[in-house]
């Protein structure tokens, strides 16, 4: 498959069943278009925030987070005192690795997204799922299409502050 040719129109991905097509295909491009976008970014811009705006950082490190707590609420399981840690990081640029790694990091997740479509049996996608301290209900489609789109929101909102900060 050519680089510049979108997952949507390389046909589908073996073993993930139809209904997650669409959700799989939204994450491998989000991934590369991070990298992508992400190539020759400076190190020392990593965490500016443009206009007030959320930093690259923030961008990078909320992709691999909102995706590892929306399959975590897929599972039918509670969010870990981990995942609220890495929450409460995702804007905090301390301690924190490279844009690489940020990057190896969610394609990581995405990659372990992936295996838990290919496992997941189609039957089980409209059941109700909860999600957060208010156990706000949706299903099991709902949270991976929305673990897909939101990914997608964030990997444009990456390209426009990039865009803004290489051209500074």
């Amino acid at each position: 498959m050519s680089s510049k040719q979108e997952y949507w129109l390389s046909g589908p991905i073996p073993d993930v069943p139809a209904l997650l097509q669409p959700a799989a295909h939204a994450l491998l491009q989000s991934v590369r278009e991070v990298k992508q976008y992400a190539l020759d970014f400076p190190e020392d811009k990593l965490w500016e925030k443009p206009y007030d705006r959320a930093s690259v950082g923030f961008h990078l490190k909320h992709l691999t987070g909102v995706l590892d707590r929306l399959l975590t609420y897929a599972k039918e399981e509670s969010l870990t005192d981990e995942q609220f840690q890495y929450l409460k990081n995702e804007a905090n640029g301390e301690d924190v690795p490279s844009s690489q790694k940020l990057i190896l990091d969610f394609e990581h997740k995405v990659d372990e997204a992936l295996a838990y479509f290919k496992n997941i049996p189609e039957t089980t996608l409209t059941d109700e799922r909860f999600v957060g301290r208010k156990k706000l209900p949706t299903t099991v489609i709902g949270l991976l299409f929305h673990a897909a789109e939101h990914s997608q929101r964030h990997v444009g909102q990456l390209l426009v502050t990039v865009s803004v900060l290489k051209d500074q």
